[in-house]
């Protein structure tokens, strides 16, 4: 890894969709399109194709399938996030404490949801708080205070004595608990894989929905209506017919699982073209590996999504929607140069030629 010093970057800048600049360069760490003083010394030099560094939206940092994982474990995940170029993560639902990777200058930013709140039995053990409704709004304040402006709540499950997917939450208790977020200053996200858990989340106030493959044509406007975000997660529906065959146990479960796999692009794209915001998420963590989203960008467009729509998904359109900037003058210089257009292959984003973090060459 390079010191921070200056950088000149020239080629075509991707600063938004619409534009588009022919150098800039990066000093102290920051993104100016001003040429500095001085700027014909101590100067590394790059051409290509550059972009801000890509987010994964739905991640987990210090999770593994069994649970919270030790800092080295932790910091493996975070540095093979980075090698793929995602530059900002945000954690959807942790048991660990990664509070010390903030200082760390070599490592992602991170955007917590702190642990992950489900209902009592029904999610992966030792990952989350398990409670009844009446405890949810307070686990919520709990969470909101812990995290870095968003809560994660499990919305749907399997229910053992349905045999199959199922809310987690009465209608009330939702309601109580984005309340509760809102006043906090957080927003809410949930995951969800069925149908029916939808309406109650949307109409309650929630601001995002994990997977979403539940969507239909009942519920796409009203998500339109409200503004709710989707992170589809496609590299972790890929899994679900693995996840059915070892279902066998619960049939009307496995079916189910089967069929959302199967509409999941149509799903997508349906959700894209009603004008919802799309992001990209690869649910990495838990039993997916990290640094997944060059991927989710190539399945969002496999789903139909233009290119240049599923790269805003893991660019300027997910970092604007976080709160965070991307390749703006003064910006922290977060990101990625490609010897291509990834505008005309999205498989180029597999590839960066130098990732540059916190004005620092990576490589």
């Amino acid at each position: 890894m390079s010191d921070r010093g200056n950088l000149h970057i020239k080629g075509r800048v991707l600063a938004g969709p619409e534009d588009i600049r022919d150098e800039l360069w990066v000093v102290d760490g920051h993104v100016t399109y001003e040429r500095p003083a001085g700027s014909d010394r101590d100067t590394v030099r790059a051409e290509g194709w550059v972009l801000p560094g890509l987010v994964d939206a739905h991640c987990h940092v210090g999770l593994d399938q069994q649970g919270p994982v030790d800092e080295s474990t932790t910091e493996k995940q975070a540095l093979t996030e980075r090698e793929a170029g995602a530059l900002m993560l945000r954690d959807a639902g942790s048991p660990s404490d990664t509070r010390w990777i903030d200082d760390r200058e070599d490592l992602p930013r991170i955007i917590r949801a702190g642990r992950h709140i489900a209902r009592t039995k029904r999610y992966i053990r030792n990952y989350a708080h398990e409670i009844e409704p009446g405890d949810l709004a307070a686990y919520v304040r709990l969470e909101a205070r812990r995290g870095d402006g968003w809560v994660k709540l499990v919305g749907d499950w399997i229910d053992r004595g349905e045999g199959d997917l199922a809310p987690c939450w009465p209608r009330w208790a939702l309601e109580e608990a984005i309340a509760a977020a809102h006043e906090e200053g957080a927003r809410v996200t949930a995951h969800c894989f069925a149908e029916n858990s939808l309406r109650d989340l949307v109409e309650a106030g929630i601001d995002c929905i994990e997977h979403a493959t539940g969507l239909t044509e009942e519920t796409i406007p009203l998500f339109a209506e409200r503004g709710v975000a989707i992170v589809p997660t496609l590299v972790n529906t890929a899994t679900f017919p693995q996840l059915a065959e070892g279902g066998t146990k619960y049939p009307r479960w496995s079916e189910h699982m089967v069929r959302l796999y199967e509409r999941r692009y149509e799903t997508v794209r349906a959700a894209f073209d009603a004008g919802i915001p799309v992001y990209t998420g690869t649910d990495a963590g838990g039993s997916l590996a990290h640094g997944l989203v060059p991927v989710e960008v190539a399945e969002l467009v496999t789903a139909g999504i233009p290119p240049a729509d599923a790269i805003s998904a893991a660019t300027w359109g997910a970092r604007r929607w976080l709160g965070r900037p991307g390749l703006e003058e003064g910006a922290p210089a977060d990101l990625l140069v490609f010897a291509e257009d990834p505008r005309a292959d999205v498989g180029v984003l597999t590839d960066p030629r130098h990732v540059v973090l916190r004005g620092r060459v990576i490589r």
